[in-house]
C-alpha cells in the first residue's frame, strides 16, 4: 500500500492531504498538521510507503479553492474512510449537513439512530480523518457554543463564518 501526500496553503493555514487507492483518506490542519497526518497514515498502515506528489491532488485542490472562494458548497471527491462502523456512520452523516447550516451533537446522534449517544458521536466527530470535506465543523453544542475542533476553534469559527458569508478569505 502507498500513501501519497501533499501540502497546500489555505485561508485557514497549511492543509496536509493524503490519498490511498486514488481516494482521499486524510486531511490534517491546525497546529502540527504534518506530524498529525503522518501519525494518522502510520496508524492506518504501518507498512505503507509514504511519498509526496502534488500532481495527484489537482482535482482536490481545485475543489478546495472553489470552497474557500464561495463557489463550491459540496465536494465531489472519492473518499476512503478507515474507522469503526460507528465512526463511518457518523462521518457519512456529516456529509449530509447542508453548507452554511449547523446541527448539535444530539441532532447528529438522532440522525444515525443513536439517541442519547452525544458523547460517542462527539468522539467520532473528533476522529474525522477528512475535516472540511467531511464537514465536522458544522456540528456544535446544543447551547450554540462551538464545542471542539481538531484544527482548533479559530479554524472552526473561520469555516462557519465562510459558509455563512461572514468571512472572505485571502486566496491560496
Amino acid at each position: 500500500m502507498t500513501f501519497v501526500y501533499t501540502a497546500i496553503e489555505s485561508p485557514v493555514g497549511h492543509l496536509y492531504l493524503a490519498i490511498c487507492e486514488d481516494k482521499l483518506c486524510a486531511l490534517s490542519l491546525g497546529q502540527e498538521a504534518k506530524e498529525k497526518l503522518f501519525e494518522q497514515l502510520v496508524s492506518m498502515n504501518p507498512e505503507a510507503e509514504i511519498k509526496e506528489s502534488q500532481s495527484a491532488f489537482k482535482i482536490i485542490i481545485k475543489q478546495l479553492n472553489e470552497y474557500f472562494t464561495g463557489q463550491r458548497t459540496e465536494f465531489e471527491i472519492p473518499l476512503l474512510f478507515e474507522g469503526t462502523d460507528f465512526q463511518k456512520s457518523v462521518w457519512s452523516e456529516l456529509i449530509r449537513i447542508p453548507y452554511g447550516k449547523t446541527i448539535s451533537y444530539g441532532d447528529l446522534a438522532n440522525r444515525i439512530d443513536k439517541p442519547g449517544g452525544m458523547r460517542a458521536v462527539g468522539a467520532a466527530n473528533g476522529q474525522n480523518p477528512i475535516p472540511i470535506i467531511v464537514p465536522c465543523h458544522r456540528v456544535i453544542a446544543a447551547d450554540g457554543s462551538l464545542g471542539g475542533y481538531t484544527g482548533g476553534l479559530e479554524i472552526k469559527h473561520k469555516l462557519l463564518d465562510l459558509e455563512q458569508q461572514k468571512f472572505t478569505p485571502t486566496l491560496f
